[in-house]
């Protein structure tokens, strides 16, 4: 038995439209775990790309350059200009070392 089935007027149902990146600086993980390279050369030429879990913010994917500008520069500048930049800068601290043990050693 062959059954005939009649063309309903029905559209077909639409797939869910997949979150694109146009020149949007959010990026939901799936496309950011896709298309990373592109994902990174927009990090260099348009600055900070925030990528997304579920519609909210979960991270922000920044330069080298610019992290070692937030991040500070580790050399101790920041602290000697506080220091220098108090009450009494004229005041001068020496490190202090311990006198190294000697021991005799017959020759």
């Amino acid at each position: 038995m062959t059954r005939i089935v009649k063309p309903s007027n029905r559209k077909p149902a639409k797939s869910r439209p997949r979150a694109r990146v146009a020149k949007s600086r959010r990026w939901p993980l799936q496309d950011a775990k896709a298309r990373f390279s592109e994902l990174v050369r927009r990090v260099r030429s348009e600055g900070p790309q925030h990528v997304t879990v579920h519609g909210r913010d979960e991270v922000v994917v920044i330069s080298a350059d610019e992290f070692r500008r937030l991040k500070g520069d580790p050399t101790g500048d920041a602290l000697i200009a506080v220091m220098q930049a108090g009450p009494h800068p004229d005041i001068r601290i020496e490190p202090g070392r311990a006198p190294m043990p000697v021991r005799e050693v017959a020759l």
